[in-house]
């Protein structure tokens, strides 16, 4: 059976298979590795010209090493989980530096790099390298989960560790690159999360799950992601109409080393109305005199275990606040030269558009 499997992918791979990527087939580590850390928790459509812009602006590891960081945040605006910008702009410099700018070509080595873990390892040292291997992402755990009718929940210890088992007991010894491309091409297109080909696929006289009418309910998950409810609201300070008050996020919170306008959280929405603003005026900028000019519409924006709503509320003073240690003043004409989460860049995009009270 488990051979049979292997035999099957790999002739629909060669027969069938016309998933097209700028990557596929790639040799080269820098471009298997940034397309990887792009494709975290990111669709392939969502991540194409992300990876197209990257290597335009940094064809080789040392351009990217040498790039000043804001330059790459802004690159990276929008896509989202920060944390794998930052861990690519170390590990950037790490390679550029302790390893002379050549990409590590052993698994272990590779593992130990910054942001990479064991699928993203594999999968450069299976591509690049051809070294045996398996990649172990959602469409892969989906496509065995189907295939032999497992029921242990993919994010379990033991769940994890039979997956890991049965991967490597499947990979092609001989094409590890191309069977571990293979598979995930075959979850993307044919084993689908939502209405899988199973009519047509190669593997159903085998499937389990098809065999027992299961298909809906593999692969399976012990736990269920708790969301959480933010409400944040940026007053953008506007000194003498043409300078506005940023600063760097810092901390291990959403949106690292992206910047923000001046934050106020809550735990729960505004009541609506200017009184309302009143308090919080008073709180962050004591009695400086401060004008309203416009309070937006509330704004959404849902992340894998957060929902975010809150509102942008724009004022004018003649001076800096001297409670506002930690901004700095940039001309609003240099804005967009720094990069913003996708939340506060919809409200950057909405801008000109007319904006309403509470």
């Amino acid at each position: 059976m488990k051979a049979d499997f292997t035999a099957k992918l790999m002739k629909w791979n060669r027969n069938l298979n016309t998933r097209a990527m700028p990557w596929k087939g790639e040799k080269d580590p820098y471009k298997i590795w940034l397309s990887e850390i792009i494709l975290q928790q990111t669709r392939v459509e969502q991540g194409l010209g992300y990876y197209e812009r990257f290597i335009r602006a940094f064809p080789t590891v040392k351009h990217l090493a040498k790039a000043p960081q804001k330059k790459v945040f802004k690159l990276w605006e929008g896509l989202g989980y920060y944390t794998r910008c930052k861990n690519l702009v170390a590990t950037a410099a790490f390679i550029s530096k302790e390893k002379k700018g050549i990409f590590p070509a052993d698994y272990e080595t590779i593992l130990s790099l910054k942001g990479v873990g064991p699928y993203t390892a594999a999968a450069i040292a299976s591509f690049a390298y051809n070294l045996p291997h398996a990649v172990l992402d959602g469409n892969v755990f989906r496509v065995l989960s189907r295939y032999f009718g497992i029921n242990t929940p993919i994010d379990t210890p033991a769940g994890k560790k039979l997956y890991t088992m049965l991967a490597h007991e499947l990979l092609h010894r001989k094409e590890p690159g191309l069977y571990n491309q293979a598979i995930m091409d075959f979850g993307a297109v044919v084993c689908k999360p939502q209405q899988p080909l199973c009519g047509q696929c190669p593997q159903k006289n085998d499937c389990q799950a098809l065999k027992y009418n299961i298909v809906k309910d593999l692969p399976i998950k012990e736990k269920q992601l708790k969301k959480k409810n933010r409400w944040l609201y940026y007053f953008i300070v506007e000194i003498k109409k043409d300078t506005v008050l940023i600063r760097k996020r810092t901390g291990k919170d959403i949106w690292e080393n992206l910047y923000e306008f001046v934050l106020y959280e809550r735990n729960q929405l505004l009541a609506p109305g200017k009184k309302t603003l009143t308090p919080v005026l008073k709180e962050l900028f004591g009695n400086q005199l401060i004008h309203i000019k416009n309070i937006s519409p509330v704004f959404h924006q849902q992340l894998t275990h957060q929902t975010i709503a809150g509102q942008f509320i724009e004022l004018e003073t003649e001076t800096i606040p001297v409670t506002m240690r930690g901004y700095e003043a940039v001309k609003k004409t240099t804005i967009k030269k720094y990069p913003f989460p996708k939340f506060i860049s919809a409200w950057l995009q909405q801008k000109n558009k007319p904006l309403q009270l509470f």
